[in-house]
């Protein structure tokens, strides 16, 4: 969202963070703002016993856990590495300041806020329906559009049965038997249990 070199510039600070580290914990107080720079992040929330439910995977480049920063409420998920990554962050104060010297940017991060909350309300919308074909359809779809996580040569879905089944509230066992249909009707391919969308 915000050059690295502009982060830089306003004390940003890279971190190196393994995979299943946790970066920031649902209710914990903000006090930086996170980019991704190499890796991946999965940003999620974990129930009482243990069952995560996963909100979005953040891609380098991508910001992560902003909303506190412009309500100061805690964080609505966690943050957890879901491989080695590196992050740049930068104090909430110095976001603020960085926001006040370059308009552009709030602009930016409206526009970010806004496509994320579209992507919630499409799924909010799959879950109430009951449609396992539907949730999964409508997921690809979206990645397929934005091109997320989903390879822009080959149509590869990057994410795991149980990813879906994590985004999506569904167990892995009805994500398999739905994604098995789903190629049976020419809706997607997999070939040595690849998915290809």
């Amino acid at each position: 969202m915000i050059d690295i070199d502009t982060l830089l510039a306003w004390g940003g600070v890279y971190k190196k963070v393994s995979a299943g580290e946790v970066i920031f914990r649902e209710g914990a107080v903000c006090t930086f703002y996170h980019q991704l720079v190499e890796g991946k992040v999965k940003w999620v929330n974990i129930n009482d016993e243990g069952k995560e439910f996963i909100q979005t995977f953040i891609e380098p480049g991508e910001c992560f856990g902003e909303f506190p920063l412009f309500d100061d409420e805690p964080y609505a998920a966690g943050a957890i590495a879901d491989s080695d990554s590196v992050i740049i962050r930068i104090s909430k104060f110095t976001f603020h300041q960085i926001l006040k010297d370059n308009p552009e940017l709030h602009f930016e991060f409206s526009k970010l806020l806004t496509q994320r909350l579209r992507f919630k309300f499409l799924i909010l919308k799959e879950l109430a329906n009951h449609n396992p074909e539907g949730s999964i359809s409508s997921l690809l779809g979206y990645f397929k559009e934005h091109k997320k996580n989903i390879c822009t040569k080959c149509n590869r879905l990057q994410l795991t049965r149980q990813q879906i089944a994590d985004m999506t509230g569904l167990r892995v066992e009805t994500v398999i038997r739905t994604m098995k249909n789903m190629q049976h009707k020419g809706h997607l391919q997999i070939n040595k249990g690849k998915v290809y969308c």
